[in-house]
C-alpha cells in the first residue's frame, strides 16, 4: 500500500501544495530519494508543463528533506517569474557519504584539487534514483518532455554535467553552477542540449579549469553555449546566478527539436 501511494504522489501533480515545496519521498527497490516538488503556478491539468531539476551541493546533503531547498529555491518562489514561467521544480536531496556524479578528488603537485569522473563509473545511488523519478514524472503525463531543464550548484553542478552525458537527448538546457566533470564526454549532447556554464574565477574549492574548457569544447563541438565566470568571486557564485535576470528567459527558451 505504501508503495502505491508513493506512485501515486508521483502520477497526480495536482495533489501538491500550491504555497511552496511539497515534501515527497521517491522510492524503488528498497532505496528512497526524498525531494520538493513545486507545481507550476495556475496548474491546469490539460496542459503540460516543463519540469526543472536542480541538484544541491555537498553542504546540503542528508535525508532530513529540507536542507537541499537553502541554497535556490527563494528564486523559484518568486511569484513574478512562477506566473512568467510556469514549471515543476524538483529539488532532490542527496544521502550522506554519497555524491552526484562518481568522482574521485585529489591534489596535484602543485596542492591544488583536482576531481577525476572516469566515464566507466556506473551511477551513484541517488542520481540511479533521480534518473528513475525522472521518468516516472515525464510518464505523468503533466511534463513536456520536450522541456526538461537541468542544473545544479557545486556537486550538483557536476552532477549536471553527469547527467547530461549519460542521457544526452533528454535535456533541452542544463546550468552548472561551479561544478566539474568529464569534458571528453560533452560531445554526446552538445548538439541536443543549451548549456549555460557558471564559475567565479576566484573559486578554489572546485576551481573553474574544468568549466572553462567545457566551453571551449562544446564551443567547437558547435553547441549552443553560454560561459560567464564572475571576476573576484570564490565558490559561492549561485549567489550570482540566481539573481542574474536572464536565467529564466535564456533557460525557457529552449526546447528539443
Amino acid at each position: 500500500m505504501r508503495q502505491f501511494l508513493l506512485s501515486l504522489l508521483v502520477m497526480c501533480p495536482l495533489l501538491t501544495s500550491a504555497q511552496g515545496f511539497e515534501a515527497r519521498w521517491f522510492s524503488r527497490g528498497g532505496e528512497s530519494l526524498p525531494y520538493r516538488i513545486l507545481p507550476p503556478a495556475g496548474y491546469n491539468a490539460g496542459k503540460t508543463y516543463p519540469l526543472i531539476i536542480f541538484m544541491h551541493g555537498i553542504g546540503e546533503r542528508g535525508n532530513d528533506n529540507e536542507k537541499q531547498l537553502i541554497h535556490g529555491s527563494k528564486m523559484f518562489l518568486n511569484d513574478t517569474l512562477r506566473q512568467q514561467y510556469p514549471a515543476f521544480v524538483v529539488f532532490p536531496q542527496c544521502a550522506d557519504n554519497t555524491t552526484w556524479a562518481p568522482m574521485m578528488a585529489k591534489q596535484d603537485s602543485a596542492g591544488n584539487r583536482i576531481f577525476e569522473f572516469p566515464a566507466s563509473l556506473p551511477p551513484t545511488a541517488p542520481s540511479r534514483l533521480l534518473y528513475q523519478l525522472i521518468d516516472s514524472l515525464m510518464a505523468s503525463g503533466s511534463v513536456d518532455t520536450k522541456r526538461l531543464y537541468v542544473g545544479g550548484m557545486s556537486m550538483g553542478g557536476m552532477g549536471t554535467f553527469d547527467m547530461l552525458a549519460r542521457f544526452p537527448a533528454r535535456f533541452a538546457a542544463a546550468f552548472p553552477i561551479c561544478g566539474a566533470g568529464n569534458e571528453k564526454l560533452a560531445k554526446r549532447y552538445a548538439k541536443n542540449t543549451a548549456v549555460w556554464i557558471f564559475h567565479g574565477a576566484d573559486d578554489n574549492v572546485v576551481p573553474p579549469a574544468s568549466s572553462r574548457l567545457f566551453f571551449e569544447i562544446l564551443k567547437e563541438k558547435g553547441a549552443d553555449v553560454r560561459y560567464t565566470e564572475y571576476p573576484g568571486v570564490g565558490h559561492n557564485s549561485w549567489d550570482n546566478v540566481f539573481t542574474d535576470p536572464e536565467l529564466f528567459p535564456w533557460l525557457f527558451s529552449h526546447q528539443l527539436k
